[in-house]
């Protein structure tokens, strides 16, 4: 049973590197950019010869038109930003050596962030179902966090993708601006009011929940400022929404 590793980039040349060779005992190795202006395209055809560009069709159209050009009904969904850890290659190679297979599997993610590995909070383990049979599958994409469902049962693997998200708390923070503004607009279209208690109290108990009920302290100043971060994320989108309301009504 052989694997195809999917990637989506654009201007990733500082991680696409990583990626690429993490994925390097693969049975192929697919990678779609979106018109990358840095070295990305270049330095994938260093690890696999199907490299192709195709301008942005959302993140589920990008990943659905990688997926197509797969030859193995295996896919193995991988971020530019991530890695695959030698421990999880192994789980992957003795798992599929006993045949057998669910539909998909599930893996763990763990966020290197301001230095170090995060290992409570939200942020992990974080699993995401990113190795899965694509005859079996379909992918869910509203505007925001669209997800690969499959028909059929669903296994975990332990160990963990790394994941190399953010390279400070300022791209942090613009990464956060971005993903709010989706947010919001997903949550105006859905019908989603805003409410003021809603923005009063949801930040707030977001940090309590991720630095002290999931042991955030844990990790230190990283994991202050992944809870701080994600809170003020928390009022953004609330803001947003109901600057989104305003607009509305003025056109009314």
């Amino acid at each position: 049973m052989k694997i195809s590793a999917c990637v989506i980039c654009l201007n990733e040349e500082q991680n696409i590197g990583r990626c690429l060779e993490s994925l390097g005992w693969c049975d192929e190795i697919i990678v779609v950019d979106s018109g990358s202006t840095d070295r990305t395209q270049e330095i994938a055809r260093k690890h696999t010869d199907q490299v192709f560009e195709q301008e942005w069709l959302g993140y589920a159209g990008q990943k659905e038109f990688c997926w197509g050009k797969a030859s193995n009904d295996w896919i193995f969904w991988v971020d530019s930003d991530e890695a695959v850890t030698q421990e999880l290659k192994s789980e992957i190679e003795a798992r599929f050596a006993t045949g057998d297979l669910p539909a998909g599997f599930e893996t763990p993610r763990m966020v290197w962030y301001l230095g170090r590995w995060i290992r409570h909070g939200d942020w992990y383990p974080d699993r995401k179902l990113r190795l899965f049979k694509l005859s079996k599958s379909k992918i869910v994409s509203p505007l925001i966090h669209e997800r690969v469902e499959v028909d059929g049962a669903v296994e975990r693997f332990k160990n963990a993708l790394e994941h190399y998200t953010y390279d400070d708390v300022a791209h942090h923070i613009r990464t956060s601006n971005t993903f709010t503004s989706l947010v919001a607009r997903d949550m105006f279209g859905r019908g989603k009011k805003f409410k003021w208690l809603d923005l009063l109290f949801r930040p707030g108990w977001k940090f309590f929940r991720m630095y002290f009920l999931k042991a955030g302290f844990l990790d230190g100043f990283a994991g202050f400022a992944s809870a701080a971060v994600s809170a003020f994320s928390n009022c953004e989108k609330y803001l947003k929404l109901r600057e989104l309301e305003r607009c509305a009504d003025k056109k009314a």
